[in-house]
């Protein structure tokens, strides 16, 4: 089954120049071993690949049940010389919880994720 990463992840995003910072943060253990293994460098680069041009870097939080994720090469140059109307960096955590990925069979997605299972 494949879902939207909205329906069992949060994520914050933010911009430092040229940069976009986005947390990816799982309600539970079970669900961020699904982030782990789904949510690649490789596919996050081919999801943004309108956005950032450069290398996508990844950084598992184990701790913290996250991962860091920073698109280089994504902010046409930083708010200074952005033509960009939208908010740069700020939107980055929307559109990365757009991505679809494969869940598990019987999979429950955690009532910490807010998201009702279907029945």
């Amino acid at each position: 089954m494949k879902t939207k990463l909205a329906h069992i992840a949060h994520a914050r995003s933010g911009d430092k120049g040229d940069r976009c910072d986005i947390g990816l943060f799982a309600p539970d253990a079970a669900t961020y071993a699904v982030l782990k293994r789904e949510v690649t460098a490789e596919r996050i680069a081919r999801h943004f690949a309108g956005m950032a041009s450069g290398p996508v870097e990844l950084y598992p939080l184990d701790n913290l049940l996250a991962l860091k994720i920073v698109l280089n090469a994504a902010l046409q140059g930083g708010a200074a010389r952005s033509l960009r109307s939208d908010n740069l960096g700020k939107c980055a955590a929307a559109a990365l919880l757009r991505m679809e990925i494969a869940l598990p069979p019987n999979f429950v997605i955690p009532a910490e994720a807010g998201i009702q299972n279907d029945a």
